[in-house]
This record gives C-alpha cells, sequence and structure tokens, in this order.
C-alpha cells in the first residue's frame, strides 16, 4: 500500500519538524512530565497534588465564564527531542530488552535520569493495552501517521488538531477563564498522540473505544494569556484503573462522571479531514 499524505498534512508535518528539529538528547528528562506520564500516573491520597494534574475537568464546566486553574507547560523547542526519519529511526532498537545497549549507544549511564526517563517510556508503550483501547508507540512521523491511518480508515485523508498559544507569558499554572461557548468537533474516532521522554521524539498515540467528545475551547488566563485549547471527554470510564489520577483530582468514582483534560501544545490529535 503506498501512502500518500494530503498538502495539509505535508504541511502540518513540516510545521511540526520546525518544532521539534533543535534538540539534544541530554534534555529528555525534562521531559518527564508527559502527558502520558500525567495521565497514568498513580498517586496516593496522602500525595499532594502535582500542580501539572491541572489539566482535568468534567464536561459540566464547558461552560462560558467558568474559571479553573490550569496548567500548559512551556516548553522550549530548542530542548525538544526531534523527529527522526522512519529510515534512521528504524535502524535503532526501541524495546526495554535492549536498554543496556541503547544507553551506550545514546552514551548515557544506567543510573543517569535519562535512563529512568528511557525506562519509564518503554513501560508505557510496552504494557498491555487497557480494554477497549487501541496503542502505538511511534518513532517516526511516518509511522505515525500510517497507525492514525489504519485506525481512522485507509481512504480518510487525516487533520490535526493541537492547543495553540495565541498569547504566552511565562507562568504555566493560572486561572483560565473560558471565553466563549466550546465548540464539539463531531468525529467518528480520533487517534490522540502524546509525547514520552526519549533522546528522539517518541508518540504514544491511541483510540480509546466509547464515546469520546473532542472540543476545541477559547481560555484568557488571568495574566493574560490566550489559548485556543484542544480538549477530550472520556464518556465512559469504567473500565479505567479506580487509582487513576483523574478520580482523585476530580473525586469522582470510576463510571461515574465523564473525565475530560487538555492537551498539551506539543500533542497531536489526528481526526477525518471532513470534520474540521
Amino acid at each position: 500500500m503506498d501512502f500518500k499524505p494530503t498538502l495539509s498534512i505535508l504541511l502540518h508535518a513540516f510545521l511540526l519538524f520546525q518544532f521539534l528539529s533543535e534538540s539534544r538528547a541530554r534534555n529528555i528528562a525534562k521531559d518527564c512530565d508527559n502527558m502520558h506520564g500525567v495521565l497514568k500516573l498513580q498517586v496516593k491520597e496522602t500525595q499532594p497534588l502535582n500542580p501539572q494534574l491541572n489539566i482535568f475537568f468534567t464536561p459540566k464546566d464547558l461552560k462560558i465564564g467558568k474559571i479553573m486553574p490550569l496548567f500548559f507547560a512551556l516548553k522550549d523547542p530548542s530542548t525538544s527531542p526531534h523527529l527522526l526519519p522512519r529510515e534512521e529511526a528504524d535502524s535503532i532498537p526501541f524495546s526495554s530488552s535492549k536498554l543496556p545497549y541503547l544507553l551506550e549507544f545514546f552514551s548515557f549511564s544506567k543510573d543517569s535520569p535519562q535512563a529512568k526517563a528511557m525506562e519509564d517510556t518503554f513501560f508505557h508503550c510496552e504494557i498491555s493495552a487497557m480494554n477497549g483501547e487501541s496503542k502505538f508507540c511511534a518513532t517516526s512521523l511516518e509511522s505515525m501517521l500510517e497507525w492514525a491511518q489504519e485506525i481512522l480508515g485507509f481512504d480518510t485523508k487525516l487533520g490535526v488538531y493541537t492547543t495553540d498559544f495565541l498569547k504566552k507569558s511565562p507562568v504555566s499554572l493560572q486561572n483560565y477563564t473560558i471565553l466563549q461557548k466550546p465548540k464539539e468537533i463531531l468525529v467518528p474516532k480520533l487517534v490522540a498522540c502524546h509525547t514520552l521522554p526519549y533522546p528522539y521524539a517518541v508518540f504514544y498515540c491511541h483510540m480509546q473505544k466509547g464515546e469520546n467528545k473532542l472540543f476545541k475551547i477559547s481560555l484568557l488566563g488571568e495574566n493574560g494569556d490566550r489559548i485556543e485549547a484542544a480538549a477530550i471527554c472520556h464518556m465512559d470510564t469504567k473500565e479505567w484503573n479506580h487509582d487513576h489520577v483523574a478520580f482523585r483530582v476530580l473525586k469522582v468514582q470510576p463510571g461515574s462522571s465523564p473525565v475530560c483534560h487538555f492537551f498539551p501544545a506539543d500533542n497531536l490529535v489526528w481526526v477525518p479531514s471532513s470534520s474540521m
């Protein structure tokens, strides 16, 4: 099968390469607060909540004038891991069984923060998918696009949503107000891709069966920030791990309430382009 991305996909790919191109492997430990790590994090009741967990909300919060404390990470593109061409990515083993070799390959010691970050990434990529979930770790742009095409349909033209900063200050956590009625993006299926810490760009992509609602939300921060944020609401959470951090943050039980969350700016949400 020949995979032929549309002009819009090529444009998004170019912009993504530009965003991630000026990287250094030694900075991957700084990315341990990536979205998927946050979503999979388990915390004990005695632990204080990490400010970075201020990304969760429920559908009842989706109304004009709602004020929420939210965390949007400030990442420097010059220190973000870069995307490798598929040929180069495929030439490097990507497996926890090869971790000793990879640490030597990237010149990291086994006790370094980078080694722990890589180990965590392999854990997320190799753990079994939960019920109703399809998952894939993409090590190149080509593999990410092809997997999204496989999930959404080989004859489907792809579009992508992200969180866009229209005006950004150095403040990561602040109160944001919803400025307009949130716009629901009607899609039959979607593929969400979250960045994971690694010497080069790795995306944890997954699709969850069941009802999931995608939104674009206009936010105004108390510091003057303006964000057009992408967010998703998972309407059925009864199959989720009872220790999922979202339940503690929102003070709800599995299956008792939908769980919604915002996407960081370096995450991608692939949808059929007909929905855009």
